[in-house]
Order: structure tokens, then C-alpha cells, then sequence
């Protein structure tokens, strides 16, 4: 990489208060995927304690009405809402995104599910690649209007180290042909967050919208690990120090979200992969940090768009409205 990578006065143990301490988001509109738990319900905290306006999009509605509850008395300024969004279930996608009316300034796409045994959506997709990616990509492109009317809009796609692992397995993206392996699977749907980045950054930039990718860390006591046991959860020997990998508590796994989310250190920045609060580095192996060359790919990024693109217009007949029975919304 020849040009300077992005550096910030922040890094491994910021926290995503301390990032956007001093902002003022008021006016301006965010949505928060999977806003509920872990570091997106502090993303949303973070948003909203610096004026934003903030809706998390989440499948449990009853607790995203109780999380928006708990995060708005310590807001600040901002207001919380949850709305219905089940990332796996393309009708609900596109009934929120139906629904979203006027700009959107921040998109957060962090939910995501990691290494559950072989499921699949009713389109027959592979559920990490289907949730982790295409709900997120039927989300943004769904929203795209939106982000382009909010004249310098920010997309943030929550990737993982995990992506550095494998690619896209373009002939078979659904396992439908090889073995099904669930970390093969994570690493395949963590890729493709952040070609998404990368084609969407090329693609919106005349809508000054910009877009990148991030790898938050390793955090403690979230629900992701949960198809594997406390391994992911709960490091063997917390080393503040270690360059190999950065365990983290949620305030400070959002802190690399709130920064491309808000903060003006990135203003204009797009297409490019992020960790501890600034641009990762090539990948090197037996290290897990840095951006796999697969994941940066254009060629790649390109061809995973018309890809997805494809299979979301060949389920869209008949998709409809129906968002199953946790369909709604509820502004706290």
C-alpha cells in the first residue's frame, strides 16, 4: 500500500464515548442494525448521547423496545427508536426500508450471527451469507435514496478479523455443493462486508456517501458467540498489549464504529478497512489483524454486487410486505 494509512488519537482501549465526546449530531438521522445488545446497542448510545436521532433495527421488537428504554434517559440530546428488521427475511427488509421516510445520515450495519450449524432462509440461502450479507446489502441499497438525500451520508459495514480466513466461494455461496463448515461460512459472509464496502464506496461516491468496513475486535460478553461456547467470549488471558489480537469490552468494541459512523477525523474517507480506530494494514499470516488482499479486491467487490444483486431480483417477485408477527415500530 503506497500512500500513508489513517491514523487517529484513538486506538485499541478507546471507547466510543470518548470518540465522539464534544460532537454535536443533532439533525441528523442514524439506524443501527442489530441495536439491541452488544456494541451496537452501545453504537446507538454513543449516536444518540451526541443529539442523533437514532433507530435500531432489531428482530426481538419487545427488546429493542426495552433497550431503546434503558439507552434513552442517558442519551443526552438524541432520541432511540426500535423498529422490526429481520435481516434473514427479505420481506422484512424491504417492508423497513419501505417505510424509512426522509434522509438517513448513518447506517450501521453491525447484526450479524457467527459459525451456527448449516440453516437456511426460506430462499434457500445459507443463513450467515444470507443475514451477515445480503439482509445488510437489501438494507443499504434499499436505503440508498435516502443516504444520497442526506448529502454526505456514512454506511458502516461491522466485518471481523474472521474475514482474513477465506473469500467468497462465488460458485457456491450457500454450501449447497461443498461441505458445510460454519467458520468457512463466517469467514465467506465477513468478506463480503467488506467488498461490499469497497464496491459500494466506488459506486455512491457522486452521492457523497461514503462507506467502509471495520473489524471491531474481539469483545467480551456479547451474544455473538453463542452457537460456540465461551471460547469467544471469554479470552484465556486478557493482554491489553498484545499486537496479535485486541480483546475488548463493548465500549470500546464500538469505538471504531462510532469514529466512521461521526466522526469528522474520517470526513470523506471511503472504501477502506479500519481497526482499532484507524486503516488496518495488509494482513500478515500468523497475525490476526490487518485486511486480507481477497477482501480488498475490486474485481472481487464488483462481482460480488452483481452477484447479490442477482439473487435478491430473483426472490424479489411475490416477496411482499409481510413482516411476520413482530412487524413495527416504537419510538422511545
Amino acid at each position: 500500500m503506497s500512500r500513508p494509512l489513517i491514523t487517529t488519537p484513538f486506538g485499541a482501549r478507546s471507547t466510543a464515548a470518548e470518540v465522539l465526546a464534544g460532537l454535536d449530531l443533532g439533525g441528523r438521522r442514524a439506524v443501527v442494525t442489530g441495536g439491541a445488545s452488544g456494541i451496537g446497542r452501545e453504537t446507538a448510545r454513543a449516536l444518540a448521547a451526541a443529539g442523533a436521532e437514532v433507530t435500531i433495527g432489531v428482530r426481538d421488537l419487545a427488546a429493542g423496545v426495552r433497550a431503546a428504554g434503558e439507552i434513552a434517559p442517558a442519551s443526552g440530546p438524541g432520541s432511540v427508536r426500535a423498529a422490526f428488521l429481520d435481516l434473514a427475511n427479505q420481506r422484512s427488509v424491504r417492508a423497513f426500508t419501505d417505510a424509512w421516510q426522509g434522509p438517513l445520515h448513518v447506517l450501521v450495519l453491525n447484526a450479524g450471527v457467527m459459525a451456527t450449524p448449516l440453516q437456511r432462509t426460506r430462499e434457500g440461502w445459507e443463513t450467515q451469507f444470507a443475514t451477515n450479507h445480503l439482509g445488510h446489502f437489501a438494507l443499504a441499497t434499499g436505503l440508498h435514496g435516502a443516504l444520497a438525500a442526506a448529502r454526505g451520508a456514512r454506511v458502516v459495514a461491522v466485518s471481523s478479523v474472521g474475514h482474513v480466513n477465506g473469500g467468497v466461494l462465488f460458485d457456491d455461496v450457500s454450501f449447497e455443493r461443498h461441505p458445510y463448515d460454519p467458520w468457512a461460512a463466517y469467514s465467506q459472509s465477513k468478506t463480503a462486508n467488506v467488498l461490499f464496502a469497497v464496491e459500494a464506496a466506488r459506486r455512491w461516491a457522486p452521492d457523497l456517501i461514503a462507506v467502509n468496513a471495520l473489524n471491531p475486535g474481539r469483545i467480551t460478553s456479547t451474544r455473538l458467540g453463542r452457537h460456540i461456547g465461551d471460547i469467544a467470549n471469554s479470552p484465556a488471558s486478557f493482554d491489553a498489549t498484545s499486537t496479535d489480537v485486541s480483546w475488548k469490552d463493548i465500549e470500546q468494541g464500538a469505538a471504531t464504529s462510532a469514529l466512521l459512523a461521526a466522526s469528522p477525523l474520517v470526513e470523506g474517507v471511503t472504501g477502506r478497512y479500519f481497526e482499532d480506530c484507524a486503516e488496518a494494514g495488509p494482513h500478515r499470516p500468523g497475525v490476526r489483524r490487518g485486511v486480507a488482499a481477497h477482501a480488498l479486491d475490486p474485481g472481487h467487490a464488483a462481482r460480488l454486487w452483481q452477484l447479490s444483486t442477482d439473487l435478491l431480483t430473483a426472490t424479489a417477485t411475490g416477496a411482499g410486505t409481510d413482516t411476520g408477527t413482530g412487524a413495527g415500530a416504537a419510538a422511545v
